[in-house]
């Protein structure tokens, strides 16, 4: 391949595995394997890719001038991300630092793709026509597409062939932890967020928004009539089935009088952090209060966390205070679960005490 060709591949190949690893942490469900299967796809493309990129640079692999230096950090960047990668969905274990293979992949994956953009910027050159034209350079584009295509799954059989521990991980490549234990399984928080315990006389859920009878509902009010077997897939790596019990969202929705024209439901954790569901898919969710018959400890959220089948963990928002139903998504969510750790309550500070600001009166209880 020509080599303007080989970059700007190399460039687009670094965009799809980026882009792919992004959508593939709200990969929750068995028929969305194939976005995690794309991820993989592209980030062997970009291995590959890397062959005649090293070939023809590798006489001037110590650069003499500074810009050169952002594309030899670039091919190392590159092959670190396909190295823990690899490494990782084969059934690695390594922990450097406190972190582990994925951590590490997800770490270099934003570096690499920053570097790359910062490398196209200072060097790229423009594709020209000519470098695009021809048989043969259609014929190496489709070899390479095709033998990163082929390499996804021939290295998963490759894993199960040599027995490695890959071969018993989930599709996203999480691996089995403390199934049916109830809180045994690992206390993990997207960001950071470390709000204090909440004290269960004071703590209240708040079901409002586009209902007709606003609820705000105490521990013994909310019950657990309702039990699901779910499956907790955490972007940290790891997976837990549990059984969970707490109340039915859409029971607490019908408690409330849902408006006909809610379509979304928010749902805020006292640090701040949100998340919201279609109204659909948000009934058939759980406000857990329990987990394998016993009440759920802090760190997993209690008093009362969302457990929402097929989404991944972030989405089971943790110390739920509020059930906001809307007529369209959290346009803020993202924001918000990348800085809720920041709030006081997220740092630890504050209380847990209902919106108004101190404990529940008469107006709250008569709405129970």
């Amino acid at each position: 391949m020509r080599a303007r060709t080989t970059d700007w591949a190399l460039a687009l190949g670094v965009g799809l595995a980026f882009a792919t690893g992004l959508w593939s942490l709200t990969a929750g469900r068995p028929d969305q394997w194939w976005i995690v299967a794309l991820h993989g796809a592209g980030g062997l493309l970009v291995a590959l890719l890397l062959v005649p990129k090293l070939r023809r640079v590798w006489p001037r692999v110590w650069p003499r001038e500074p810009r050169a230096w952002l594309g030899l950090l670039s091919s190392v960047l590159a092959l670190l991300v396909v190295a823990t990668g690899v490494a990782w969905t084969a059934g690695g274990s390594l922990v450097l630092l406190g972190y582990h293979l994925l951590n590490w992949h997800i770490l270099f994956g934003y570096a690499l793709t920053a570097v790359v953009s910062l490398h196209m910027l200072a060097r790229a050159r423009p594709l020209r026509r000519a470098d695009l034209a021809g048989r043969r350079q259609a014929l190496s584009m489709a070899l390479l597409l095709a033998g990163a295509a082929a390499l996804w799954p021939l290295k998963g059989a490759a894993v199960a062939w040599l027995g490695l521990p890959g071969a018993r991980r989930r599709f996203t490549g999480s691996r089995a932890w403390a199934h049916f234990t109830g809180n045994g399984f690992p206390v993990v928080s997207w960001v950071a967020d470390r709000p204090r315990p909440a004290d269960p006389a004071l703590w209240r859920l708040r079901v409002d928004g586009l209902v007709a009878h606003p609820l705000a509902l105490d521990l013994a009010a909310l019950g657990r009539p309702d039990e699901l077997d779910a499956t907790l897939d955490c972007t940290g790596g790891f997976y837990t089935t549990q059984r969970w019990a707490g109340c039915r969202v859409g029971a607490l929705l019908d408690r409330a009088g849902a408006d006909p024209s809610a379509t979304w439901v928010r749902f805020v954790s006292v640090t701040g952090y949100r998340w919201s569901l279609p109204l659909q898919q948000a009934r058939d969710a759980l406000v857990a209060t329990h987990v394998g018959g016993e009440p759920l400890a802090h760190g997993h959220g209690a008093p009362a966390r969302l457990v929402a089948p097929g989404e991944r963990g972030f989405v089971w928002v943790k110390w739920l205070t509020r059930i906001e139903l809307r007529d369209q998504p959290d346009p803020g969510q993202l924001l918000a679960i990348n800085t809720s750790w920041l709030s006081p309550a997220g740092r630890g500070e504050g209380t847990w005490l209902p919106d108004e600001g101190g404990p529940p009166g008469p107006e709250d209880r008569s709405r129970l």
